[in-house]
């Protein structure tokens, strides 16, 4: 997806983006309206928290290009709604959404243990930002860019003792970058500090 030793590209828009974001249209609106913006409600991180499920062994455009297919196969990821859900089987066969047994089910599974996380007095999206680290990256290349830290394998190894799926380490890092928990936008880029919790 990024090329090694890679900086911000400066567009033809004249923007600095990074190298997965500079060119596809779909990335690109995504970086420049939604990734590393905050998100703390309970709904969007649980959306958020399935979406980068999917992601694991995809790329994120595929997970992007179907999000409004999996949107409207879950309650637009209300976890109660989903929570409700009896068997995904009937939604392998289709074609809009990204037909994986597993990650079907992690969704009502993630929807349950959602909903369950209320009985501790927080709920999903408060329960992420805890886990907020004291300093953020600042990469200058994609090479950069951790991939975990020990912040997302507290939080994963947390959620996992919750009942949650399709959470591991690296998956939860990159929740954290896109809900703006941490912000690793490269230096140089026009998003960088955008989300107004890192300075």
């Amino acid at each position: 997806m990024a090329l090694k030793d890679s900086g911000p590209i400066v567009c033809d828009d004249g923007r600095a983006r990074p190298p997965w974001a500079a060119s596809d249209p779909l990335l690109r609106a995504y970086y420049d309206t939604e990734w590393g913006m905050p998100v703390r409600d309970e709904r969007g991180m649980f959306e958020r928290v399935c979406l980068e499920g999917f992601q694991v062994g995809l790329s994120w455009r595929v997970v992007l290009a179907k999000r409004d297919a999996l949107r409207g196969a879950f309650y637009g990821f209300d976890p109660d709604s989903v929570a409700g859900m009896g068997s995904t089987e009937h939604l392998l066969g289709d074609a809009s959404l990204i037909r994986n047994r597993a990650k079907l089910n992690a969704v009502v599974k993630n929807a349950r243990a959602t909903v369950a996380l209320r009985a501790e007095g927080t709920h999903l999206g408060e329960f992420v930002w805890g886990f907020k680290p004291d300093t953020t990256p600042a990469p200058l290349t994609m090479e950069d860019v951790p991939t975990s830290s020990p912040e997302s394998k507290r939080l994963a190894a947390e959620l996992k003792k919750r009942g949650f799926s399709f959470v591991g380490p690296v998956t939860m890092y990159a929740l954290m970058e896109s809900t703006g928990v941490i912000d690793t936008h490269l230096v140089g880029s026009w998003r960088r500090g955008c989300s107004g919790v890192w300075a």
